[in-house]
């Protein structure tokens, strides 16, 4: 039974991460070339699992539920609040737009009707799972994650084996354009809202908390490299924003078909649970009932989308660039002050790590810095 409760923490973590992103990596990558962009991928994959275990660590020295932004106050005080409520709004916000509007195209390119319709659909139906809370969700998460992974694995064989496979696609790389994909990737490796719910998941064994995280964290830097490697290796520079469209036009209907399921799969099991997260923010940290939590949550992104936000990687690139740089800043500096000031004893414990912390600031201005100046070229 705990042996379950600790894979069933950690396919909330990776399905939390596992969403959106990985449909515009190869994208993202192929503007920059392949071997540029793994560099980024191994590099904030790193980063990342740093930082979900640093906010673990915050979290096991913390008495009380909270999320994110109730963590940012307590450590940091009112301007850790603000920031991190701006970061995290946005992120979550930006990622469930991301979601419903990437769920709408890829059912659409199934069936045929307008994305629109598909999106409204979905959102019907995860709002239902919503509104029910942890327990549904986290029981589902498992085999969500099963079929994401499986489906992965079934598209790498396919690529990689078809006649038109070009290892030629995957040796270009050009550090002057390492910063390009940050953004896309960055988004691609967010799911730090997961965590809390993985501690309220491992409640009577906490100390497997450590190792939920860096599994959970894992998996997707291994499934974001082989993806890239197989997709890129058949569309090269000619790949599209979403890839498994490109994908369906050089392998044929089948594919299209097998790709849409993948993004329909992996964008779901990230929706749950950030759903899940910015319910929780509204309800721990702003003191709101659950229904009007679930509210909140739920129609903000579809308002949002009804008004005209449907534009994918722009969505995305933002989001992961200006939320997660932001949140990883935050998340150096709680962790920081968390080792001085926590009111309990944490089951696992990190050390200082100050150069790593000061690395990983220096790594998310930087980036933050590159994006703000793409959106005002």
């Amino acid at each position: 039974m705990e042996s379950l409760k600790t894979l069933r923490a950690t396919a909330l973590l990776t399905g939390t991460v596992i969403g959106a992103g990985v449909l515009g990596i190869p994208f993202a990558i192929a503007k920059a070339g392949f071997l540029t962009g793994l560099l980024m991928i191994v590099l904030l994959g790193a980063a990342m699992l740093i930082l979900n275990l640093f906010f673990g660590e915050i979290i096991l020295r913390t008495s009380g539920s909270h999320q994110f932004s109730g963590y940012a106050e307590r450590y940091l005080g009112k301007w850790g609040k603000y920031l991190a409520s701006f970061a995290l709004f946005f992120g979550i916000y930006g990622a469930l737009i991301a979601y419903m509007v990437g769920e709408g195209e890829a059912l659409s390119a199934i069936f045929g009707l307008k994305p629109i319709i598909f999106t409204l659909i979905f959102f019907v139906l995860v709002a239902a799972i919503v509104f029910k809370g942890l327990e549904a969700i986290s029981k589902s998460e498992i085999y969500l994650l099963s079929i994401v992974l499986l489906l992965v694995a079934v598209i790498s064989v396919i690529t990689i084996s078809s006649g038109k496979f070009d290892i030629s696609n995957l040796t270009t790389f050009n550090i002057y354009h390492i910063f390009i994909p940050f953004g896309v990737i960055l988004f691609a490796f967010r799911g730090f809202e997961a965590i809390p719910e993985m501690r309220e998941y491992l409640q009577r064994d906490r100390k497997k908390l450590k190792k939920a995280i860096i599994i959970g964290s894992l998996i997707p830097l291994v499934v974001y490299i082989i993806f890239a490697f197989a997709t890129l290796g058949i569309t090269g520079a000619n790949t599209t924003e979403i890839v498994t469209i490109g994908l369906g036009e050089s392998l044929g209907e089948g594919m299209l078909i097998l790709g849409s399921l993948f993004a329909i799969f992996a964008m779901l099991t990230s929706f749950l649970t950030l759903s899940l997260a910015m319910k929780e923010i509204y309800m721990f940290d702003y003191k709101l009932s659950p229904n009007k939590s679930w509210a909140l949550t739920m129609f903000i992104p579809i308002i949002i989308i009804l008004a005209g936000a449907t534009d994918f990687i722009k969505v995305i690139g933002i989001t992961g660039a200006l939320s997660g740089g932001i949140e990883g800043i935050i998340i150096v500096l709680m962790h920081r002050k968390a080792r001085k000031h926590g009111n309990r004893v944490p089951e696992f414990k990190l050390g200082k790590k100050t150069g790593i912390g000061l690395f990983l600031i220096l790594l998310f201005i930087l980036g933050i810095i590159y994006q703000i100046l793409q959106m005002i070229k």
